[in-house]
């Protein structure tokens, strides 16, 4: 965990997914953090069970919206200091890294993932 001021650029790790954004408020454990672009897309499927896809409910997770301003905790939080990419690029180029990730193996869990980000993908763009 980094200290960070207001204002002050940051990679965030949030439920799966790391975005790049701009701390806003202080919450005491917790930034706001304001979502610029997209590190790394959610996962798909039920986080407390990875990689299952039978006895689960498999939730179809979207990115954070550009704008969107999200509570994260203070360890999940680092500095960035590299130029901030276009949220709409990060975003395509989030979604190509995970769903090439889920083409290098055939099981269910990936067909099952690779299917939420087709879906996805038709409403992103």
């Amino acid at each position: 965990m980094a200290d960070v001021d207001i204002g002050e650029m940051v990679k965030a790790h949030y439920r799966s997914g790391t975005y790049i954004g701009k701390v806003i408020a202080d919450k005491g454990d917790r930034y706001v953090v304001e979502v610029l672009a997209v590190k790394k897309h959610p996962m798909q499927g039920d986080l407390h069970n990875p990689h299952q896809t039978e006895g689960v409910f498999f939730h179809e997770r979207k990115a954070l919206a550009f704008g969107e301003k999200t509570n994260v905790k203070k360890a999940a939080v680092h500095r960035f200091t590299e130029t901030v990419p276009d949220y709409a690029d990060s975003l395509k180029q989030a979604v190509e890294e995970y769903k090439q990730k889920l083409s290098q193996e055939d099981s269910a869990y990936n067909q099952a993932a690779l299917t939420c980000l087709n879906r996805l993908e038709k409403a992103y763009y």
